[in-house]
């Protein structure tokens, strides 16, 4: 595609997105009176305009219904997780008995691991990306010991090669391939959060059974962001944090993926609680645990009604959209236009500023762009934000851009590269 940098061919561009509308459905942060040009929906989506309307319905029924609302009105509490495993499967090419939401995303990492990570023997070891998000090494590192695990010795890392920001596809089946029989486990990010790079998860996941593994994927910068079928590539299980790319709010209500091959494997240890035993004997109170079918049956603690009522609110809009295949067209364009904009910057400049260290095929990326700012990277994020522009910071020197196909337009974009370029001749 031959783009322009200019003003009207940006809302010219605007004008042809069948999706454009879809801003409306959301609440910008302001500052000095203005809206911001948020680029941050990597860390935190924007707040959906309807997210109150659906928390104050269920505060409406806690008032109203008080205990019954468990199991009276529009939507009783005790089946409200239904209602949702309908929306997110969509997003994740999963069918919703695959899908639960519950708990938050590093205690449903667990959770899953307690299930899939079955060390036995020679076969004890996990493969997991070098440099990947601080939590899923903690939790990798404690399971790892939990079971008697040097984690030195079992967890294997696949790193860039050296002067590379991104892993080469070849370089993990190989490591994988390398491990062989000695591979418990292969656990990866679905997208990087770093750099933004979208792993090949059909060929890791192919790779990781033919060496006799079971492979999960952590789709917190995934899930919402990028067309997943979770269910054909044949992943054993999955789980991603909703605020990010789907606009559950702070802190939001994760989600879990168990493929349906495993329902029912009665050799699977999982860490029961109440709510996953089946839903009809539930009230029944009896000794040993039987699980509810699906993936529902991995749940501990009871339904969490108002982080669901946000989650629910922001997934009604997906829905709207046509779920994630027309996002995912725009998402590339829009990320397409971000690479070019960034580097009329560095043309103009006359040496690259900002390195983009996203993958620049447009199927190995989410909508995350991530630039190395060369000089005075931390001054030019602090003046990106006092004019309106919120991105992301992350040490030493990177800057994440995050065009959202939900909420930010080619207008935002070429905004951006306008500060980008007006900053950096004045601080440069």
């Amino acid at each position: 595609m031959i783009f322009e940098n200019n003003l009207a061919y940006a809302r010219q561009l605007d004008r042809q997105d069948p999706l454009s509308e879809l801003r409306n459905e959301f609440l910008f942060p302001q500052q000095k009176g203005k809206p911001f040009i948020y680029l941050c929906g990597n860390s935190l989506g924007l707040q959906p305009k309807t997210a109150r309307q659906h928390i104050d319905e269920q505060l409406g029924n806690w008032h109203n219904l008080a205990v019954e609302g468990w199991f009276e009105g529009e939507k009783p509490w005790m089946f409200y997780h239904k209602a949702l495993k309908e929306l997110m499967a969509p997003l994740v090419g999963a069918n919703p008995k695959e899908v639960c939401p519950m708990n938050t995303l590093t205690v449903n990492l667990h959770l899953l691991m307690v299930s899939f990570y079955r060390p036995s023997g020679k076969r004890f070891k996990i493969i997991m990306e070098s440099g990947a998000f601080p939590s899923d090494q903690y939790a990798m590192e404690s399971q790892v010991r939990f079971h008697g695990y040097d984690p030195k010795e079992a967890i294997i890392e696949v790193a860039p090669r050296t002067g590379e920001h991104t892993l080469r596809t070849a370089d993990i089946l190989t490591a994988i391939a390398d491990q062989g029989d000695e591979i418990a486990l292969v656990l990866f990010g679905g997208v990087n959060y770093f750099t933004g790079q979208w792993y090949d998860m059909p060929a890791i996941t192919k790779a990781g059974h033919a060496a006799g593994a079971i492979v999960g994927f952590d789709l917190a910068h995934a899930a919402g962001n990028v067309p997943l079928q979770l269910h054909d590539w044949d992943i054993d299980f999955a789980c991603w944090c909703s605020y990010k790319y789907q606009n559950s709010g702070p802190g939001g209500i994760s989600g879990i993926f168990v493929h349906e091959k495993h329902f029912q494997d009665k050799t699977i240890n999982r860490f029961a609680g109440w709510w996953g035993y089946q839903e009809q004997e539930r009230f029944k109170m009896a000794k040993g645990f039987v699980p509810e079918a699906g993936a529902d049956g991995w749940q501990v603690s009871c339904t969490q009604v108002i982080p669901m009522s946000l989650y629910y609110a922001s997934l009604r809009i997906f829905e709207k959209a046509g779920f994630i295949e027309p996002l995912r067209e725009k998402s590339e364009k829009l990320t397409a236009y971000l690479f070019y904009v960034i580097d009329q910057v560095n043309r103009s400049l006359g040496e690259e500023q900002y390195q983009i260290i996203t993958p620049a095929t447009a199927a190995d990326r989410g909508a995350q762009v991530s630039i190395i700012a060369k000089h005075k990277p931390k001054e030019i994020f602090n003046a990106l934000m006092a004019n309106n522009i919120l991105g992301d910071w992350r040490e030493p020197n990177v800057i994440r851009l995050t065009p959202v196909p939900l909420y930010n337009n080619f207008e935002d974009v070429f905004i951006t590269g306008e500060q980008l370029m007006k900053i950096s001749k004045e601080l440069l």
